[in-house]
This record gives structure tokens, sequence and C-alpha cells, in this order.
């Protein structure tokens, strides 16, 4: 049936979207059955291993060996991980200084946190000049906050003030704000988007495609909301006069432009569960203005993946602008999927049937996600029955390669773009895709050597694309966050690629085969698992059971059941001393 929708270009006739009940079924299943069911998905033949390994050797062994490898973000990701005090103390810091307003507070966290650091350690570990002169500072500022600590009457404030008498601001806080401000300089191509485009000339002779995103999300209010979307106007613009217009009118020459990402919650502060109807009227009209500008220029425009309580909006809101009869034959507007959402199988077999049904070829950017430890956190909170998220990594990167393989199944529905800084899952991707057109994806500021192996090495033949984060220092604490979580912890593969103890076998291991290994071992047990919401307390108590009220058929389900207790009547009346006899047939 179509329906008669009304949009900013007026009224008309659109076909219905397909239904999105397959993804609701699968936001809460067992993870060890729906892993098994991923592992047949993500299988590859003899010969693709062998070639598989071959590359991801070829590719690890050149990062050992280049100097450059060893630099920057890579570099001081791995000398400062979550499995160090060091690499916690820094989260906590870039988590909290670039916020904090008052002066005092500062310096209380700063002498609290750099002070408990043993700072020597990390001296001369690596050969980037960034990291040791980043040591430097921290053991030299950790020694100072240290000094006079034996008089227990002082303040960590008052001894700051002390050993800085006389500035207008104390140094320590200064030179630790300034650290924090060159880590996060690290990890955006520019503090505006005329400064990104800058930058960015200098990457494109080595054949580099981007993607700007203007950092941002989360507005609380319509102003902050106003905001971020006059950014985005501002950023399809200014990419747009840049790159001059599209010449070329084939539907599929989209892909080698530029592009800009957007988040939904940038655009609106109400980008919540059962408020769609106010998103299709307040944020839709935008999101067209922006699907609409990007188009006029010849760029590409993405919607970034946010949390899971977000998805089904997300995708609602996707297929409404994809659907939209203006933009027939314009295969510019992409999405991001998340593979360590349980539903992501789900998510790209509803994408397929939306691309055939409009027509259209959809850019899927395949990431595996940057939300693990809040999505784990609030599914405990909520006390749901199960996580929406895999609980381990391992399973994550068979997901990853079990969607990979259904994006380049269907040449005619995707055009797909791999987001990776792990040379094995790269090297997958490109033995398993070599008759297919797609791209890889790095951030900026990571996988510098990697990619410029990929690019350079004739086996692989694959663009590739950086994303590009552009944005002023209050609005980087949220994504700077995310990639500290994201490559800091131990079991990453940056993270391991500095382990020389480590063998390189270790390093491009088959990540299905290891979990198919798992699957056939006499006692699984003995791995240790993540405890379901409902169990988060063991022995001690049963957690609260919750909701998963961001699903609409729990929603429904719920208010189905409330319909039907007070169709059923009741009585109300007190009752005292357990005895309510006296009060039957009142109320």
């Amino acid at each position: 049936m179509a329906a008669l929708v009304q949009l900013s270009g007026g009224a008309r006739s659109m076909p219905d979207l397909p239904s999105r009940a397959e993804i609701s079924q699968y936001h809460l299943p067992d993870e060890a059955r729906l892993v098994g069911g991923l592992i047949e998905r993500a299988i590859y033949t003899e010969d693709e291993r062998r070639r598989t390994k071959e590359l991801a050797t070829r590719l690890v062994q050149g990062l050992q060996s280049n100097e450059a490898a060893d630099a920057g973000v890579d570099a001081f990701m791995r000398e400062y991980g979550f499995s160090t005090e060091e690499g916690i103390i820094l989260m906590c810091l870039a988590e909290a200084l670039l916020r904090i307003p008052d002066s005092a507070t500062a310096d209380a966290l700063i002498a609290d946190k750099i002070g408990s650091g043993r700072w020597e350690q990390h001296l001369g570990n690596s050969g980037s000049l960034f990291v040791n002169a980043s040591t430097w500072g921290l053991l030299l500022t950790g020694r100072i906050v240290n000094l006079g600590k034996t008089d227990p009457s002082d303040k960590p404030t008052n001894l700051i003030n002390k050993l800085v008498k006389g500035a207008s601001e104390p140094v320590v806080r200064q030179a630790l704000r300034h650290a924090m401000r060159m880590m996060g300089d690290q990890f955006i191509l520019g503090r505006t988007i005329q400064e990104a485009l800058k930058r960015a000339r200098a990457e494109a002779p080595k054949g580099y495609r981007f993607s700007y995103d203007m950092l941002g999300e989360a507005a609380m209010t319509m102003p902050d909301a106003e905001r971020y979307y006059a950014r985005y106007l501002g950023a399809i613009e200014a990419v747009a006069r840049v790159n001059g217009p599209l010449f070329d009118k084939h539907a599929d020459a989209i892909f080698d432009r530029p592009s800009v990402s957007i988040k939904l919650t940038a655009l609106h502060p109400r980008v919540e569960p059962g408020r769609e109807e106010l998103l299709e009227n307040e944020l839709l009209p935008r999101l067209l203005d922006l699907v609409r500008l990007a188009r006029d220029n010849g760029l590409g425009l993405t919607i970034d993946a946010e949390e899971q309580d977000r998805l089904d909006i997300l995708l609602g809101l996707f297929g409404k602008l994809l659907n939209d009869n203006e933009f027939q034959g314009w295969n510019g507007l992409g999405i991001a999927v998340q593979a360590y959402s349980k539903r992501a199988i789900p998510v790209l077999r509803w994408l397929r049937r939306l691309a055939h049904q409009t027509e259209k070829k959809i850019p899927v950017r395949l990431v595996k996600g940057a939300y693990w430890d809040s999505e784990i956190k609030w599914a405990q909170e909520q006390g749901l029955p199960d996580y929406p998220v895999f609980t381990r990594k391992l399973h994550t990167d068979v997901s990853y390669l079990a969607c990979a393989r259904f994006l380049l199944s269907d040449r005619d529905a995707f055009y797909a773009q791999f987001a990776t800084h792990n040379a094995q899952t790269l090297s997958a991707i490109a033995v398993a895709g070599r008759d297919v057109d797609f791209e890889f994806q790095r951030l900026h500021g990571m996988g510098d050597a990697l990619y410029d192996q990929v690019l350079s090495d004739q086996s692989i033949k694959q663009p590739c694309r950086i994303y590009a984060p552009v944005g002023e220092h209050e609005d980087l604490l949220a994504y700077l966050v995310r990639r500290l979580l994201e490559n800091g912890a131990n079991t990453s593969f940056v993270n391991r690629l500095s382990d020389e103890e480590l063998p390189v076998d270790s390093l491009v291991a088959d990540p299905v085969l290891r979990a198919e290994k798992e699957r056939q071992e006499p006692a699984p047990e003995k791995r240790p698992e993540l405890p379901r919401p409902p169990a988060l307390f063991g022995e001690v108590r049963r957690n609260s059971l919750g909701l998963a009220l961001s699903e609409i058929p729990a929603r429904d389900s719920l208010l189905a059941d409330m319909g039907a207790a007070l169709r059923e009547g009741f009585n109300a009346h007190p009752r005292i001393a357990g005895d309510d006899a006296a009060y039957e047939g009142s109320g």
C-alpha cells in the first residue's frame, strides 16, 4: 500500500517502508546461539584463509619494521593503554579536564591524578618523539605536584599555587590543559571546516578520500540543535566550494567524492523512543534540507550510528529519506551499521530490501562500534533480560566478518565501506571482495602506516576514505572518550601490535576459527563470561527486571496489558492488619 506523505517538498505518494519487525526480534537474543549462526555466515574457504593470512602477515611485518608506524596517536595508545594505571589516569584527565570551568577544581584533579602516576616506567619505551615528550611532561608534572606532600596541612591547590606563585594562572594547570588539547588535536583534522579542508589537501595526493564529521551530538536544547544544523549546512557548502561540481552524472560517481557525516542527536534534543511523530515533524524537514544540499552539490551524506536505544528511530528516518521520490537516481545517502550490535545482520537485511524497493545503492559504513561500555552499563541499569551488543570482542569480530560477507554479496544494493584498523579484518575483506568495488575507511590520526601500505599494495587495489572529525575542543570530549575507550583497551589490535612478545601468527589469527574452536571445547564455562543483567549481583540478589521500552513491540505489549487490566475492573480499599473483609463491596 502506498502512503501519502506531507514533507517540505509537498505531498507525494511513496510505497510503505519494509517492516522492521525482524530487527526488534533480534534485540536481546542469546549470544552463544547467535554467534553460531554468524560463524556459518563468516566462514572462509581454505584458499581464502591462506591468502588472508599471507596478506595480514605482510601488513603486520610492514608495521613492525616501519618507524612511522610507531608515531602519533597509535603509539600513544600502545604506551598508555587501559591495562596501565597511567592510561586510566589520562582517561580521567581527558574526560574531565577540558570541561572543568573553575581553576580550583582543575588544580585538585591534576594533583590527585598526575601525582599518583608512575610515569618514569614509560620513559624510552616508545620510539615516538610525541609519546616520549608527553611522558617527560607528565613525569615532571607529577614530581612537581608531589613536592611538599610531607606536610599534611598543605592542600593540593595550595601546593600548586605556591610552586607557581606570581603567575596569573597555575603553570601546571596550563601545561596539562595544553597537553590534553594536543592529544585532542591528534584526533581532529581541524577546528573549522576551512582548516580541515586545508589539511586534507596534504593527504589527497596519497589517494585518500574524506568524510568530514562536524563534531557535536546530544543537543540539549533547540538552540543547540540549530547551531549544529547551521554548522552542517556550512560544512556541506564549504566542501562543495573546494571540490567543485559533480560533472559525471552516473549514480555511482558520487562514491569518488567527499562526504559529510551527521548525527541525529546533534539536530534535535529529543531523539528518544516514543517521540517518532515529533521527530517526523521537526527533525525530518532538517534532514531533508541537508540531504538536498548534499545532492545538489555532488557530495555524499552519511547518517552516523548512535546508541542502540535509538536504532529504530534512526532506521525509520533513514528509510523515509531514501524512499523520497525527490532523490530518485541519487546514491549519495549512506548509513553506518555497528557490528557489535546483535541486530547487525537483520539491519543489513532490512537495508537490502529498502535498496531494492527504492532502486538505489546504499553506501554502508560498517564499524565495530564505539559505545560498548555505555551499552553494557545501560542494560545492567535497566535490568534487561540480556545485552543488545556482544559481550566479547571475539564475537564482534566474527559479526563484522559476517556483515562484510553480506555487504559484498549484493553489489546492486550496497556500496560497502569498511572502517577498520585491524590488519586481519582488512585482509579478510580484501580477499573476499577482490572482484567487488568497495572502500576502506580509517579514523584521522590512526592507522596511517597501515593504510599507506594498503594504498600502495597492488594486490588490494581498493580506495580508502579518512573519517575526519572537525570541531572545537568543547565538542571534542564525547568523540575523544569513545576513541580512547575503543582503542586503548588491551584487546584492540592497536594495543596488541606493540607487544613484542606476541607472535605475528597471534596478531593475524582468524577470529572465526577461534570462535568455532571455542564452541567445540568440552568446558566453555572455564572462560570468563559477563553475567547477564538479571544476574549482575550474583548469588547476593537478583537485579530488578526491566523492560526494553526503546522497542515498539515492547511498548505496544505493555500498553495492551495495561489496557486489559483496566478493562477488568478493580476494587481499591484499605487493609488493616491484613483484614479487608469489612470493606468488601465498597469502593
